[in-house]
Order: structure tokens, then sequence, then C-alpha cells
């Protein structure tokens, strides 16, 4: 019998490399969210944010599963029992730490290893990129238990899907495996899983590379301009360089001298040297 974990065990943490590998630590449920890893991921979210060995965070799952979503019964049958406060205060702390995560100073990448159903389409969609194993299993459950997919689920299916995938992927509770959730837009690629932890690797290290914070900026405003008319985006945009401008005056001229001065780099090819930026 597996001993019960303390709230802090339910999310293992390790820095390597100026990569946080985050991870739903619950094997034994499939890394179902409970409210007391909800909680957890928050604390660990916070702790990670403004460290400056940290450049990258990493969300991926102990086991087999990414995670199975919400644990049935303390999620919803144990919160619940306690009245619309339970219901409430379990809510805030999912999606809180979902919606911290959809704006996290860090660039992001959620690394699907294995299961990931119904609200962990919350966290998938927080993450800036998604890489998924061939074998991974990606499923809307929600309706084969009796209710709707809930919890942002239905408006990460809009998103991400066509609006026939999004229909059949909620209404129908079939699962999809990693490959066909690249091919849906679910995640960005899709390998065997002994190449993935590789290929997320590689990818982590090539946003190392990039000014911070012009990463921010980027992420926030394409999440931002998907929501606003062309004229409304390119009014957004002008104004949002402007803002990185100002807070990191040096990081845009560097790239402009080591391009046009030094011919040192091309920015079709590649990012100029982080390193010899005054105020990296």
């Amino acid at each position: 019998m597996t001993a019960a974990r303390t709230e802090e065990q339910t999310v293992a943490c390790t820095v390597e490399g100026r990569v946080a590998w985050v991870k739903f630590n619950r094997p034994e449920k499939r890394n179902a969210m409970s409210p007391a890893l909800n909680r957890q991921m928050m604390r660990v979210l916070d702790e990670l944010e403004f460290r400056d060995d940290v450049g990258v965070l990493v969300l991926t799952g102990e086991g087999t599963a990414w995670t199975a979503g919400m644990d049935l019964n303390e999620y919803f049958r144990e919160t619940e029992a306690r009245g619309l406060a339970g219901t409430r205060q379990a809510q805030r702390e999912s999606y809180g730490w979902w919606r911290r995560l959809r704006w996290y100073q860090k660039p992001t990448i959620a690394m699907i290893n294995g299961w990931c159903f119904g609200g962990g389409y919350g966290p998938l969609f927080a993450c800036d990129l998604a890489f998924a194993a061939d074998e991974a299993r990606f499923g809307l459950s929600e309706i084969n238990w009796g209710i709707l997919p809930g919890g942002g689920a239905s408006k990460v299916a809009a998103e991400l899907l066509s609006f026939r995938r999004a229909m059949y992927h909620a209404m129908l509770g079939e699962n999809i495996d990693g490959r066909t959730a690249a091919e849906w837009g679910l995640v960005n690629e899709s390998m065997p899983a002994d190449r993935l932890r590789a290929r997320v690797t590689e990818v982590a290290e090539s946003l190392l590379k990039k000014n911070p914070v012009a990463l921010k900026a980027t992420k926030d405003a394409i999440r931002r301009v998907r929501e606003m008319t062309y004229d409304n985006a390119e009014d957004f945009l002008v104004r949002a360089q402007e803002a990185a401008n100002s807070f990191d005056g040096e990081g845009r001229k560097e790239g402009l001298r080591q391009f046009l001065d030094e011919k040192t780099y091309k920015p079709g090819l590649g990012a100029y040297d982080l390193s010899r930026q005054k105020s990296a």
C-alpha cells in the first residue's frame, strides 16, 4: 500500500542548466490534480518565477502519465460535500495556477509523457509550447461521466482545434494519441517517448539563448492579439514594443550592433550573443 503523500510531495522539481523540470508527482493516481497538488503547484511557480538560475520551465509528469485531469474523489466529491464554499475554493486554486502559468515570466514547455485528460487541458494550454510522446493519450473524458468539459477545457478545444474536431473530441470522449494530437494542433510535435526529453531539452536550450525580455513580450503578445481586431492588435504591438524597449533598452541595441556593425550573426538564422549584452 502506497503511503499518503504530503502536500509538498505532490509536485517535484529539479533545476538543471537553467531549466526547471517541474513534475506532477502523484503517479499512483496517474498524476490526477487534487486540491493539495493545485496549492503546491502555485507555491512552486511562485518560487521559480524570478530565480536567476531558471530561464525555462518544463512541466511534465512522474511515471506513465502527464495528468489524468482532476481527481474525481478529492476535487469533486470531497469539495462538493463542503457546499458551494468548498467548490469555489477548489476552483480558485486550480484555475489560479493555470492562469499564473499562462502569463508566466519565463517561457514554459509542456512535456506530455503520458495521459493528458480533461482538466489537464488547462495547464496544457497555459504552457507556451507543447511536445508529446507518440504513446501519450489525450482525451476530454468529461462526457463519459456526465459533465461538460469545464475548467477551460472547452475553451482550449475551441482555441486549438478546428470546429469539427473540437465538437468530435468533446462530444465523443474518445482518446487520441500523440501523433494525432500534433496533427490536430494540441501540441507542437510528437515523437517516440525515448526521444521526448532530448527534444524538449533542445528547445529549452534554444530559448535560453534568446533575450528574456523579448521572450516575455512575445509570448504575451501572441496570447493577447488572438482576441483583437487587426487594427487593435497593431496598436497594442507598437505599445508593447515601446514598453519592452523601455524596460530593456540595451537588448535591441546590442542585437543591432552585432548584426550591423560586427556582422557576427544573422537574425534569420539564429540569435545574437546574449552573454555580451551589458544588462544580461
